[in-house]
């Protein structure tokens, strides 16, 4: 089975994850900068959210850019991959309308954990499929997968002592990952 199908599914399940997150933002009831500041913690979680599912988007674009086929097995490991993204509205709304408290922020954080494990699986499950050395060169040691892995686990109990720090460290996992990631682009370039 070819890609595209896949890509264009995923694609618009993850355009319906943004478009419900944006609809959290309620418009304040004030016209000055007070008014906003209510808005603070519910912007804030809305800004790191889209930077999530933004990295996943494009991620997943490039994953699927050196995939030539597909099977059953990969088309559940996307669907389990979508499932845990379609849960970020929902915490996100959760951890930012109770102002960052310790369970909605942890229960943030361990949907962002089980999406990277996710990710993880359908990485393998297309390596199988395909016996792809083009793929398997592009996602390499895969560092800073990992180190996702491992800042997570360290921010879900973190949420239970200091709410601020977990936030900050999810936040620096979306930094790691806004930093272009160039395997999947060099290794479509060295196959042209």
């Amino acid at each position: 089975m070819k890609t595209s199908r896949l890509e264009a599914f995923s694609d618009g399940v993850m355009a319906v994850i943004i478009t419900i997150m944006v609809l959290e933002l309620k418009v304040p009831h004030g016209t000055d900068w007070i008014a906003l500041r209510g808005l603070a913690p519910i912007f804030t979680a809305y800004v790191i959210s889209f930077v999530y599912v933004a990295i996943y988007w494009n991620n997943h674009h490039h994953l699927l850019h050196l995939t030539e086929r597909i099977n059953g097995g990969v088309l559940w490991a996307n669907m389990h991959l979508l499932f845990w993204l379609s849960l970020i509205p929902f915490t996100t709304g959760w951890m930012s309308e109770n102002d960052f408290a310790p369970l909605p922020t942890a229960l943030y954080g361990g949907v962002f954990l089980m999406s990277a494990v996710a990710w993880h699986i359908l990485q393998r499950a297309l390596v199988r499929e395909q016996h792809n050395e083009k793929l398997r060169a592009a996602l390499g040691a895969d560092l800073k997968g990992k180190a996702s892995l491992i800042i997570y686990l360290a921010a879900i109990p973190l949420a239970f002592v200091r709410p601020w720090l977990a936030i900050a460290l999810y936040a620096l996992v979306a930094c790691l990952w806004l930093i272009p990631d160039r395997r999947f682009e060099a290794q479509l370039a060295r196959d042209e």
